[in-house]
């Protein structure tokens, strides 16, 4: 996959591939000032939980030369934070990222001082993101079966992250292995991420995939054609309660009936250890347009509304293993969790 997170230090411009736009076009946003970053995230320009703390870390940047001229800037720069950092609530690698970067520019002199180590910093973080994702991805392959369907839901590929992939990185590593895996890409409605973006992202690398609708899946592993559900998250609780895009939870319900593994690809920086359980794990309700007016196009009766909670929860116990890039967590219990991730930062 080509680079879809850039940040230009020659003109301190952030540039985002548009992921509304895929498959049909490739154009980019660009990204000035902090409102812009916030204008991204929260539309979806950019989206998945490792790629928006990857675009809140350069917003980090921006931020430092957006109040340059302050004469209270460390006092404007935490403003300015606070909003970026709450752009979208349930993916937590965002205030983690914030926080990343808001700690080195708490210790720089002056507003340009800032500017360049929050740029450090945020490069940092996306170079990270990167290895971290090839590292779960050498872990999780062996995971796969040396022949097998892989069924995934929502994109939790190189356009989730800053590069390669969370669980299609689990798959990309697995096929550099030799091993001969194909994909079943749930549609993921209402915005169609598994449709539109899982299914570019293999296609433009070679690796076989076919779209099918949410309600297929049941069918599919019924008459024993998905050997293994491998999907990403945007926020895991201290238990291994995994939040994901909405309907992943019904993906683990027919996985455990049907005695299919069902695994979870994600960095520690997805983990929040300040909560307990998944019932402490906001999910962010967005405008209903999304479900009645799918790509733009009015599909619902007028004057229907329509509710749109953006994830659900998947309890612990239903999760066979949690891949993440210091070990596979086999089962994912507190336990398991503490002892490898006690230290997570």
């Amino acid at each position: 996959m080509q680079a879809h997170i850039v940040f230009d230090p020659s003109r301190w411009t952030l540039q985002l591939l548009d992921q509304r736009r895929l498959p049909w076009e490739e154009t980019w946003v660009e990204c000035r000032t902090v409102a812009d970053v916030v204008a991204a995230i929260r539309p979806m320009v950019v989206r998945g939980a490792p790629a928006i703390g990857v675009a809140a870390a350069y917003g980090c940047a921006l931020a430092c030369r957006e109040v340059s001229a302050h004469a209270s800037w460390r006092t404007a720069v935490e403003a300015l934070l606070a909003d970026l950092a709450q752009a979208r609530p349930t993916a937590v690698n965002l205030s983690w990222a914030v926080g990343r970067v808001a700690a080195r520019i708490a210790k720089a002199p002056d507003p340009a001082a800032a500017a360049l180590a929050a740029l450090d910093e945020a490069r940092a973080i996306h170079d990270e993101d990167v290895a971290m994702c090839r590292a779960m991805g050498r872990l999780g392959a062996a995971l796969l079966p040396q022949k097998g369907t892989v069924l995934t839901h929502c994109n939790a590929g190189a356009l989730a992250t800053g590069g390669y992939g969370t669980a299609l990185g689990v798959i990309r590593a697995a096929r550099e292995m030799g091993k001969d895996i194909r994909v079943l890409a749930d549609e993921t409605r209402p915005l169609w991420q598994g449709a539109r973006l899982t299914a570019y992202e293999l296609a433009r690398d070679g690796i076989p995939v076919e779209v099918i609708c949410e309600g297929a899946a049941a069918s599919m592993m019924a008459r024993g054609e998905v050997d293994a559900v491998i999907v990403g998250a945007d926020r895991i609780a201290a238990n291994g309660d995994t939040a994901n895009k909405i309907g992943t939870l019904g993906l683990a319900v027919l996985a455990r009936h049907f005695g299919v593994p069902f695994y979870v690809a994600a960095p520690h920086s997805t983990f929040d250890l300040s909560i307990a359980s998944g019932a402490h794990i906001p999910i962010e309700e967005r405008a209903a347009e999304e479900v009645t007016h799918p790509c733009g196009s009015r599909l619902a009766p007028e004057g229907v509304g329509a509710r749109n909670p953006a994830f659900d929860v998947t309890p612990a116990e239903l999760i066979s293993a949690i891949i993440t890039e210091r070990a596979v967590l086999q089962p994912p219990t507190a336990a398991t969790i503490a002892q490898v991730l006690g230290g997570r930062v």
